[in-house]
């Protein structure tokens, strides 16, 4: 139990970290969208509009890896279940400045999709960084959930949340 009462569905009643059971839920449609908004000089920016990075397309090897992270996801978070995922897209739009990274994860199973979304966001991100370091050590990133839907729990989104800045800021 926390604080404000609420129950973490990984912890024991001992306070044990477990591997929750979902056996017994429905098999829904799943879906979950994660942003990751990464930050670089103006320098950084112009030769990644104009594609003249040092170790070729930036934006497709970033798009791959995050697809390619999101299947990963259960070997890298210890307590997340495999899920079968059906869809991931990774899009990075570059704009203002930053290289903002929107990825979406589907998947039709007994469990949500929203750390195989954040996965996705956040190594597409991290690779943006290694192709990009030897241009700008000083990059930084953020990464939020936007919109999660299917399950028990329903429709979230962070504008409904009331949530505001970072990542997740239009």
């Amino acid at each position: 139990m926390t604080d404000k009462g609420i129950k973490l569905t990984h912890l024991t009643d001992e306070g044990h970290a477990h591997m929750v059971g979902v056996g017994e839920k429905d098999v829904t449609v799943r879906k979950a969208t994660a942003r990751a908004v990464v930050r670089m000089t103006e320098e950084t920016f112009r030769a990644l509009v104009a594609g003249e990075t040092p170790k070729g397309d930036v934006l497709a090897a970033s798009r791959i890896a995050g697809i390619q992270a999101s299947k990963l996801t259960p070997q890298l978070i210890p307590l997340c279940h495999s899920v079968h995922l059906t869809r991931v897209e990774v899009s990075i739009r570059l704009e203002g400045g930053v290289a903002i990274v929107d990825a979406t994860a589907e998947a039709r199973d007994r469990t949500g999709v929203e750390m195989e979304a954040m996965v996705a966001a956040s190594t597409a991100a991290l690779t943006l960084y290694d192709m990009l370091k030897a241009v700008d050590r000083s990059m930084s990133f953020d990464v939020c959930l936007l919109e999660k839907a299917g399950g028990r729990s329903g429709h979230w989104t962070r504008e409904a949340e009331g949530a505001t800045g970072g990542a997740g800021a239009p």
